[in-house]
């Protein structure tokens, strides 16, 4: 690790303390640092006095991002270190934080970075499309989930899942949440989907307040994929929404399609927690994904 981007998301880390702190202890070590915001803030970026840059133009040469925040800020991080191929370490300053792999108080341990005493976590995404008449409207690709639902009004919404060329079933509800292992213990979790072992590969797929007796979760290879339509022609609203990312809009015929992407995310590790653990510590606060 010779080259680090700092990406503090400046409404979490305030004046940007921890990313310097952060940034004091990369240099000490001899190594390059540079900060980039993951967003632009209200008043711009001169009110934190460090230079900021594009993080577009500081990637190439960059062996590390440091994102500081909770697990949103590196789920907005994930798809620009993926197609990288960059490793993101999270240091959390939410409430939660299951993908950060430092608290606060543990910025020290970034000493472990130039003695090689961490490790790489590798991660399964989505690459999500909407097919609509023969053509692709909408691409993006996630590393939590891919949500489908209804929208604001109180209805209910039926739609069907297919696994490849099998019909799942077809669900009435509020809508239904297709998440990686990363993304089990997030909105698929509250919608009542199992936890699942993060560096497995698999589609977790789970209905969200089901209108029916039967309303389990289904545990799928990756190895396929998976497509949620509309399986009424009402005009009823429904809406996709990829890692909690600004919804768009459905029409009636559109077909969500999601499949394993042939990028990951790579998560860097310098504790030794285990997955059992950070459950037992973070559960008893709630489950979710903290921006």
């Amino acid at each position: 690790m010779k080259r680090v981007i700092l990406c503090p998301n400046p409404y979490r880390d305030k004046g940007l303390a921890a990313a310097k702190e952060a940034d004091a202890i990369l240099r000490r070590m001899g190594m390059e640092t540079v900060f980039c915001l993951p967003f632009r803030p209200e008043g711009g970026d001169q009110q934190f006095g460090v230079v900021c840059k594009p993080l577009q133009q500081e990637l190439r040469g960059s062996d590390l991002i440091i994102a500081f925040g909770g697990d949103g800020t590196i789920l907005h991080l994930a798809r620009t270190a993926a197609t990288r191929g960059i490793p993101v370490l999270g240091v959390n300053l939410g409430s939660l934080g299951f993908m950060s792999d430092l608290e606060r108080s543990e910025l020290h341990l970034l000493q472990n970075l130039a003695q090689g005493r961490f490790r790489r976590e590798k991660r399964m995404m989505l690459d999500v499309s909407v097919l609509r008449e023969g053509r692709t409207v909408y691409v993006s690709s996630a590393l939590n989930d891919a949500v489908v639902s209804k929208g604001a009004m109180a209805r209910v919404v039926r739609l069907q899942v297919m696994a490849g060329d099998d019909q799942l079933g077809v669900f009435s509800g509020d809508g239904i949440v297709v998440a990686t292992p990363t993304g089990s213990t997030g909105y698929s979790l509250s919608a009542g989907g199992p936890i699942v072992e993060p560096t497995a590969q698999n589609f977790v797929i789970s209905p969200i307040c089901a209108h029916t007796v039967f309303s389990s979760s289904f545990v799928l290879s990756a190895a396929g994929s998976v497509s949620v339509s509309s399986a009424e022609q009402s005009r009823k609203q429904i809406y996709l929404s990829v890692d909690g990312g600004k919804a768009f809009a459905l029409r009636p015929g559109d077909r969500v399609r999601v499949c394993r992407s042939r990028y990951e995310t790579e998560l860097l590790r310098l504790t030794d927690r285990s997955l059992y653990e950070i459950l037992r510590t973070k559960m008893a606060g709630g489950i979710g994904n903290e921006k």
